[in-house]
């Protein structure tokens, strides 16, 4: 009847139908959800046969909930395993979903011709008010309020539409020895992300390298990686990837940010337009150089080739990690989706489009990746695609320890003996990255949100 009544025979879809149908017999918005989820059941598992129907019509008015009707079409094996994909569906639809109304409503991370199309369509206004927004976002405001150069009113209006500025809130602090600081920022939704503000005193020249998140977890699941281990739960806006420079800034006193890097929580490729979105607001916002921002992946099929028609000065890293498909698939259970022969052609055509060369990442593990044939092998990996590739940079990160993996970091010796091996097989341009902030888990691989698991270590203390 909801069905019906929600327009299915004039060929709506599903969940409009749904929707509808259930809105005019006044069902409550969960209930609406649940409407959803048992019709997608049916849907998947369409059986002939009245007496099925009537028993589901029968006993939904009695209040049972889904998954038993599910369980009860379906069998109780299929039953869960449909029930439980449909929640992980709609659960990722739901987290997009809120991702892009959450950019459409932050006014943290917009162009100035976003913002003035804001102000002109939106609310009436000349178009020069977006670029006045545009210039108090720039400097940091937290509250539309502290906006002081526009009327009042205005300031009532923007916020009535539901506009924020998007500020995040520092949920924790840590600082190590050599001055590394992490931040834990608590997110409108409540969910937390890290960030780390690295400072650098280089030939009498201070420098402060933000390290930034582009995704709460990751889904890339990477084995020697913090991050990886503790899942996905969503996109970043660009707002708050923005948001993240500005607390690190804030923490140094004002100290201006030289250098970017999107090599925190998450997978940036998997966020492209949000990523490209912050590049831009940083680039042209904080006139942080586009040649010292670099944006890391460990290779998402075809977003390569999407970051190259963009056009960026920025630095592309991509974290290799292994010199051949088999040990890189062992490392990055991912990488089987996008073969490394395929990373490299995507690499050339990204050097070939943009002038601009690569630099490889690559994790030194002890005993795993770290042999001088190792090296040998990922020599001629580059040697094989041209001397575009031979032009770029390797960067060789020692493996920063982690809970719950049995790797081993190298010692120096082996470290330097690997750098040299690739150094007489004709790669040039090699440096190892000095780890800072390992002991505050603020180092390379080892971002990883351990405030629920230490919550729950209290309450299991406290019982």
């Amino acid at each position: 009847t909801v069905w019906r009544e929600g327009g299915q025979h004039q060929g709506l879809g599903l969940r409009v139908a749904v929707c509808d149908g259930a809105k005019k017999r006044g069902v409550p918005s969960p209930r609406r959800k649940q409407f959803l989820l048992l019709f997608r059941v049916l849907e998947t598992f369409r059986r002939p046969g009245k007496p099925r129907l009537v028993w589901i019509r029968t006993n939904w008015e009695r209040e049972m909930n889904c998954s038993k009707v599910a369980m009860r079409v379906c069998g109780p094996v299929l039953g869960r395993r449909m029930m439980a994909s449909t929640r992980a569906k709609v659960a990722v639809t739901s987290q997009r979903a809120l991702v892009k109304e959450m950019n459409e409503l932050t006014l943290l991370g917009k162009s100035v011709n976003e913002l003035e199309k804001i102000a002109e369509d939106v609310l009436g206004e000349k178009k020069f008010r977006g670029k006045q927004i545009y210039q108090h976002l720039v400097r940091g405001v937290e509250h539309i309020d502290d906006m002081t150069s526009l009327s009042k009113d205005f300031r009532s209006r923007l916020k009535d539409e539901g506009y924020v500025v998007g500020r995040s809130r520092v949920h924790s602090k840590k600082v190590s020895k050599d001055g590394t600081t992490k931040l834990l920022l608590e997110l409108s939704d409540g969910q937390i992300v890290e960030c780390v503000g690295i400072p650098v005193d280089d030939a009498n020249k201070d420098r402060l390298t933000v390290c930034v998140s582009s995704q709460v977890g990751c889904a890339m699941a990477c084995t020697f990686c913090a991050t990886g281990k503790m899942g996905f739960s969503r996109d970043l806006t660009a707002g708050e990837i923005v948001d993240q420079v500005f607390h690190i800034q804030e923490c140094f006193e004002g100290q201006r940010v030289s250098n970017i890097v999107y090599m925190g929580m998450g997978e940036p490729m998997m966020n492209l337009s949000n990523v490209v979105a912050s590049e831009q607001f940083l680039n042209k916002g904080l006139a942080v150089g586009a040649r010292h921002i670099t944006i890391s992946t460990v290779g998402v099929p075809n977003t390569i080739r999407r970051l190259a028609e963009h056009k960026l000065q920025i630095i592309l890293a991509i974290s290799l990690h292994a010199p051949n498909q088999k040990l890189r698939e062992e490392l990055i259970p991912t990488a089987k989706a996008y073969p490394l022969h395929e990373i490299m052609k995507d690499c050339v055509h990204y050097f070939n489009e943009t002038g601009r060369r690569i630099s490889f990442e690559y994790i030194l593990i002890a005993d795993k990746n770290d042999s001088l044939d190792d090296a040998k092998e990922l020599a001629e990996l580059l040697q094989s695609h041209g001397n575009e590739m031979m032009q770029s940079h390797v960067n060789l990160i020692p493996w920063n320890a982690i809970d719950d993996s049995d790797f081993k970091r190298p010692s120096r010796n082996r470290v330097m003996a690997f750098m040299r091996a690739l150094k007489r097989a004709g790669v040039n341009s090699v440096s190892v990255r000095r780890a800072r902030g390992s002991e505050e888990g603020a180092a390379c691989g080892q971002l990883r949100n351990n405030l629920k698991k230490t919550e729950l270590q209290k309450k299991l203390s406290v019982s």
